[in-house]
């Protein structure tokens, strides 16, 4: 079984701390639409005839995207690939969830809707340039469900410029109030190149103490949890049953097609990643030919990819499966894990099969993950 990506790299407007690819000029998606097509066409082989068991449009905000695009989109799939689906899901801006909008999504393969809700408190999403406000993220949730998708997940961003405790635990009551199916919640960084960047350089605004982001972080753990969500992955909580089948393709090294400017894709055996820029990813396809790198894996980056991945996710690293797949490298991992076993943040569970972060770990895992990596 495998995942198709598509990615729709449109943007009514930019985030202020966004550094993904996109663009703003809408009057492109009818030749967008066209361009991801004949990719498909291009690559159908690339999955070596495995079913797909899910689909993600991503952006961007593909809900900018008009519904009959989209439906052209999921038509040409069913043509081209054996589909055996689980789960559709298709990342929305809150304010663009009217009723209409929710039912003609609820009319396509959709069912699931991922919503950048990022805040509730109107002046932090003011601060960080989205566009809706945190009545119309309540609104949406209403609108899906009344069309039928229940299955819904909000992203959350914590630190925010002159975030308090206070405000952050009103965004997870809020959250938690709302009946939705999972959470994912990511700290906020500073990335070069975006507004909040250059507002951080000029003294504008100041990012919140690690000490400060550590106890969100905390906080958000705790109340998801108390709350009956299951933390299985490092910024990720669900119902139990409910975690995202596509996202977690991306860490138990399901193969993928990533379609469209910037898409990755991922055979198990290489990695490949489309041009990110709009025209000249459409100017190759025009020719029948796809504007991408390839990289194939050494077994040391092979390796490095299943360590990384599978300590984010709380299922951790199965021993057994890396001793046979990396030989190599197994005794190197042991012995690598020690002083974080020794240290708390890495457990040693069934029976010594399996490596896993502890809660403690889980807030210093960059670190634990620099030690088991094999340069």
């Amino acid at each position: 079984m495998a995942g198709l990506y598509i990615h729709i790299p449109l943007c009514e407007s930019r985030c202020a701390y966004c550094d993904f690819y996109s663009s703003t000029d809408r009057s492109i998606a009818h030749a967008l639409v066209n361009g991801l097509c004949q990719e498909m066409e291009l690559r159908r082989s690339y999955l070596k005839g495995e079913a797909i068991r899910t689909i993600y449009l991503g952006g961007g905000t593909p809900s900018v995207l008009p519904v009959a695009e989209m439906k052209r989109l999921f038509d040409k799939a069913t043509e081209l690939f054996e589909l055996n689906l689980d789960e559709v899901t298709v990342e929305c801006n809150p304010d663009d969830v009217t009723p209409e909008y929710a039912l003609a999504l609820s009319e396509l393969p959709v069912n699931r809707v991922s919503m950048g809700v990022q805040s509730f408190n109107d002046a932090d999403l003011k601060a960080i340039n989205r566009r809706h406000t945190s009545q119309q993220a309540l609104l949406a949730v209403d609108n899906l469900r009344n069309a039928g998708i229940d299955n819904i997940s909000i992203d959350l961003i914590y630190g925010l410029p002159n975030q308090t405790e206070e405000g952050w635990m009103h965004n997870l009551q809020v959250a938690t109030s709302l009946g939705v199916q999972h959470i994912s919640a990511y700290s906020l960084t500073y990335e070069e190149g975006t507004l909040l960047y250059r507002q951080m350089e000029q003294g504008k605004v100041t990012p919140v103490s690690e000490e400060l982001s550590l106890l969100f972080y905390q906080m958000l753990c705790q109340t998801l949890e108390e709350h009956g969500f299951e933390h299985y992955e490092i910024s990720n909580f669900s119902l139990p049953g409910l975690a995202a089948k596509h996202n977690s393709s991306y860490w138990d090294g399901t193969p993928y097609l990533g379609l469209g400017p910037s898409a990755h894709s991922f055979n198990g055996e290489s990695r490949q990643w489309n041009v990110a820029d709009t025209k000249a990813y459409l100017k190759g396809i025009a020719v029948g030919e796809l504007n991408a790198e390839v990289e194939t894996l050494t077994p040391a980056e092979a390796y490095n990819d299943r360590v990384l991945t599978s300590l984010r996710t709380s299922k951790g690293l199965d021993l057994q499966r890396l001793k046979s797949d990396f030989p190599q490298f197994y005794d190197f991992c042991l012995k690598s894990a020690a002083t974080s076993l020794r240290a708390g943040h890495l457990e040693l569970v069934d029976d010594g099969r399996t490596l896993k972060l502890t809660k403690d770990g889980i807030f210093v895992s960059d670190a634990v993950f620099v030690d088991l990596m094999r340069v």
